[in-house]
C-alpha cells in the first residue's frame, strides 16, 4: 500500500539504519529542541530579571514536569500502538486510537490541572520563602490552564511520529516557539506602552498557556483538513465515544509507561526541591545547569523517538529480524554521538554558563554540576534509546522497576545522603548540589546499563522465537 514502511534490505549495516532513522529522528530534534526552547527563553530572560524569580522557575518547573511527564507518557502510548497498526497496514484501526487517545488525555488533564492549581505539596518539599512561593503559584496557576492543550497536542506528536510523519510536528512546535518568544519577553519585563506591567515568572507561565492552545488548535485543524489524515478516517470524523476494551489496551501500556517516564524525570526535576533547601543561588545555579542538559537531552530523545516508531513498524510488518538490527543499532548511534557532544560541552561549559546570566555566583554554582555531564549524557543516552525501543514491543513494566531502583533509589535516594551529610562523613565537595548530580549520574549509569542489557535481551529473544 502506498506510503507504508518498506521492507528493509537483506544485509543492512549500521550506515544503511542511520540513512532510515535520521530522516525521523532531525526534525523531532528540531522541533523538541523548540518545545525546550520554551524553557531556556524562560530560564534566559528570568536569569536577567531577578535570583528569586530564577528560584521560583526552578521550583515551578521541577513541579510542572514532574505531573505533564508523567501524564504525556500514558497519552503517548498512541505512538507504539499506531505504529504498529500502521506497519501492518491497518490504517483505519489505527485513526480509531487517536480517539480514544482524546477521552485518556481530557481525564487526565482535569486530574493534572488541579494538582498544579494547588501546589502546597511540591512548596512544602522545596521550603521556599514566601515571596517565592507566591510567585510558584501564580507560575502553576497559568501552567494549569496551559495542561490540557499539551496533553492534546502529545497525541497529534505521537501519532505522527509513528506513522513517519515528524515534520508535520516540528512545524507547529516551531510556530508555538514563534509566538511564544515575543510574548514571554513583553510578560516577563512589562510593555509600560501598553500597559502591560512586568509580571516576572508568571509572565512566562501565561506565555506558554497562550502558545500551547495556539499551537494545539492549529493541529486539530491540521488532522481535520490535510488529505493525509483521510487514509485514518480522521479527516471530518465526528469523535468515537469511549471504547472500554480499546481504553483498557491503551491504559495497560500507557501505565506503566507513564510511570517509567515519570520516574525517570521526576528523579531529576525532583533535586530543584531539595537544592532551594540550600538557598536561592544554588538552586538557581542547578536550574541553568538542569536546562543545558535537557538541551542536550534532545539529541538521543530524537534518535529514541526515531528508532522506537520504526521498530513499532516492522513489528507490525512481521519483520522481527529488521526490527532487531534498528534497535540496536539506533542505540550505538545514540551512546557515540553522546560521547561528543557531552566532551565538547564538557571543555566548553564556562562560556556555555555566562550566556545564561552574568551572575558570577549563579554560574560558579554551576560550574561544578555541569562537569558531571559528558558522563551523564551517554548514560542518558543509553537508557533513553533503550527505553524506546522496549515500548515499541509494548515492554514498559520492566523499565518501571529499573528506573524506581536506578533513578529514585540511586539517584535521588544517594543524592540527598550525600548532599546533605546523613552518614555524618560525607566530604565537603560532595555536600551539596554537586552531592545530587553525582548521585543522578550514577544513578543513570544503573539505568542505562540495566535498560540496555535487558533490550538485548529482549531482542535476541524476539530473534530465536523467528528464528525457531
Amino acid at each position: 500500500m502506498s506510503g507504508l514502511p518498506q521492507a528493509a534490505p537483506r544485509h543492512v549495516t549500521l550506515a544503511d539504519s542511520a540513512r532510515r532513522i535520521a530522516p525521523l529522528a532531525w526534525p523531532v530534534f528540531v522541533g523538541q529542541i523548540a518545545v525546550l526552547a520554551f524553557a531556556t527563553i524562560d530560564t534566559v530572560l528570568v536569569g536577567r530579571a531577578s535570583a528569586t524569580d530564577l528560584a521560583a522557575l526552578a521550583v515551578g518547573s521541577a513541579a510542572y514536569i514532574t505531573i505533564f511527564i508523567g501524564l504525556m507518557g500514558v497519552v503517548l502510548a498512541v505512538s507504539p500502538i499506531v505504529g504498529q497498526l500502521y506497519g501492518a497496514g491497518r490504517l483505519e484501526e489505527a485513526g480509531r486510537q487517536v480517539h480514544q487517545a482524546l477521552w485518556v488525555a481530557l481525564g487526565l488533564a482535569l486530574l493534572g490541572s488541579t494538582l498544579l492549581a494547588f501546589p502546597q505539596p511540591f512548596l512544602a518539599l522545596s521550603r521556599v520563602g514566601p515571596e517565592v512561593a507566591a510567585k510558584v503559584r501564580g507560575y502553576l496557576l497559568a501552567l494549569a490552564f496551559s495542561l490540557p492543550a499539551s496533553l492534546l497536542f502529545t497525541i497529534y506528536r505521537g501519532f505522527n511520529t509513528a506513522v513517519s510523519r515528524p515534520k508535520a510536528v516540528m512545524a507547529l512546535q516551531l510556530g508555538g516557539l514563534a509566538l511564544k518568544v515575543p510574548l514571554s519577553a513583553a510578560l516577563v519585563f512589562g510593555v509600560p506602552a501598553l500597559g502591560v506591567p512586568a509580571l516576572g515568572v508568571v509572565g512566562c507561565g501565561i506565555a506558554t498557556c497562550v502558545a500551547m492552545w495556539s499551537q494545539t488548535l492549529v493541529a486539530a485543524a491540521v488532522m481535520r483538513r490535510d488529505p493525509f489524515y483521510a487514509r485514518f478516517r480522521l479527516g471530518g470524523r465526528r469523535l468515537d465515544r469511549p471504547d472500554a476494551a480499546s481504553l483498557r489496551r491503551f491504559m495497560r501500556l500507557g501505565l506503566p509507561m507513564g510511570a517509567a517516564i515519570l520516574v525517570e524525570v521526576s528523579g531529576f526535576a525532583s533535586m530543584a526541591f531539595f537544592i532551594a533547601r540550600l538557598g536561592t543561588t544554588p538552586v538557581a545555579g542547578h536550574q541553568l545547569a538542569a536546562n543545558l542538559v535537557s538541551l542536550l537531552f534532545m539529541i538521543p530523545l530524537a534518535l529514541g523517538n526515531a528508532t522506537g516508531a520504526l521498530v513499532a513498524q516492522r513489528i507490525g510488518a512481521g519483520d522481527a529480524h529488521d526490527a532487531h538490527r534498528l534497535g540496536r543499532h539506533g542505540l550505538v548511534m545514540g551512546c557515540a554521538l553522546a560521547a561528543g557532544v557531552g566532551a565538547a560541552v564538557f571543555l566548553g561549559r564556562e562560556p556555555m554558563l555566562g550566556l545564561y546570566t552574568r551572575d558570577a555566583a549563579v554560574v560558579a554554582a554551576a560550574l561544578p554540576l555541569v562537569a558531571w555531564v559528558a558522563v551523564f549524557h551517554v548514560a542518558d543516552a543509553a537508557q533513553t534509546i533503550a527505553a524506546f525501543v522496549l515500548r515499541a514491543y509494548k515492554i514498559a513494566t520492566v523499565p518501571v522497576l529499573i528506573y524506581v531502583m536506578a533513578l529514585w533509589g540511586v539517584g535521588l535516594g544517594g543524592g540527598y545522603l550525600l548532599a546533605f551529610d546523613l552518614p555524618g562523613f560525607v566530604p565537603q565537595a560532595l555536600q551539596g548540589a554537586p552531592g545530587f548530580w553525582i548521585a543522578s549520574t550514577a544513578g543513570l549509569a544503573v539505568a542505562g546499563a540495566a535498560l540496555s542489557g535487558f533490550m538485548v535481551w529482549v531482542l535476541r529473544h524476539q530473534g530465536r522465537r523467528v528464528g525457531g
